[in-house]
């Protein structure tokens, strides 16, 4: 055979099926393996969790990288700005409502000697605190993702929200000391109907706007206003039960001591998880 033949160095085709040698089948090209199947469930499964994995860590890699909220991700900048002015609103109508409020309840406080008024004064307070915080905090148009700010406002709640559980503890437990005896009429059913309906409106209307804009200082506000609203309502089941069975009589001083436990560890939880992320963003301000 001619080795000057031009098909003498052409390389076998392929698609020509070889003959067996040895029993076996001759090798595959380098460059073909054996016919791909589909994909098996535990391929499938392992993709899946890939991505879940990869959507769960990207709120966090847009906190931790860009100094923003992840509500930056899911909202345009109009519908931001929108929900902002919500927010401002909420405010504002809190700071009024939760203000009259606290004034009537240091009045209850006084007069009837209520533990438990005295308490719900105290988160008055404290809530308008909160919802002034929340106003700095949405002050600025250009911060509403940002992140620093966010935890900020945080640590902020986190410090008031101690400082107004030790006061409400203390006094409780002086009413407790001093077995100071509630006294119950219309003007403190009153207060406490409308302090629990009205506290308990602005909290599930400041939840709804905090996971929209992805808050945690707005959220802490509506949790306030939560305990406010339960504070209330407290304070009128307290007093029927003293009504009905004068030997319950300190049922609206253990009251008091629960919520102050309750909004101190609440405190101490924020405080705990927002100080170490105000550190970790302080390089990424974006706003003036």
């Amino acid at each position: 055979m001619d080795s000057s033949d031009p098909h003498f160095t052409d390389a076998p085709d392929p698609t020509i099926v070889q003959p067996l040698r040895n029993g076996q089948a001759p090798p595959l090209p380098p460059d073909q393996g054996p016919p791909k199947g589909p994909e098996t469930p535990f391929q499938m499964d392992r993709d899946q969790q890939m991505k879940i994995s990869e959507s769960a860590q990207f709120s966090d890699a847009v906190e931790n990288r860009a100094g923003l909220l992840e509500s930056s991700t899911k909202l345009k900048p109009h519908e931001a700005q929108n929900y902002r002015k919500k927010a401002l609103w909420i405010s504002w109508t809190s700071i009024i409502v939760t203000l009259v409020l606290a004034v009537a309840a240091f009045t209850v406080s006084v007069m009837r000697h209520s533990a438990s008024s005295f308490g719900f004064a105290f988160d008055a307070i404290l809530d308008v605190l909160s919802s002034a915080i929340v106003l700095w905090r949405y002050s600025n148009a250009a911060a509403v993702h940002s992140a620093h700010r966010e935890y900020i406002s945080c640590v902020i709640l986190g410090v008031i929200f101690l400082l107004s559980a030790i006061c409400i503890v203390a006094k409780a437990i002086h009413d407790l000391a001093t077995k100071l005896l509630p006294e119950v009429d219309d003007f403190l059913f009153s207060v406490s109907i409308l302090s629990g309906i009205l506290c308990s409106i602005l909290a599930v209307v400041k939840f709804m706007l905090g996971k929209v804009l992805t808050s945690r200082a707005l959220i802490t506000d509506g949790f306030n206003s939560l305990v406010g609203g339960v504070m209330g309502f407290s304070i009128l089941l307290s007093a029927e039960v003293f009504k009905n069975n004068t030997s319950v009589w300190y049922l609206d001083g253990s009251v008091g001591i629960l919520i102050g436990f309750i909004i101190f560890a609440y405190g101490v939880k924020l405080l705990v998880d927002m100080v170490p992320r105000v550190r970790q963003t302080r390089h990424y301000e974006m706003f003036e």
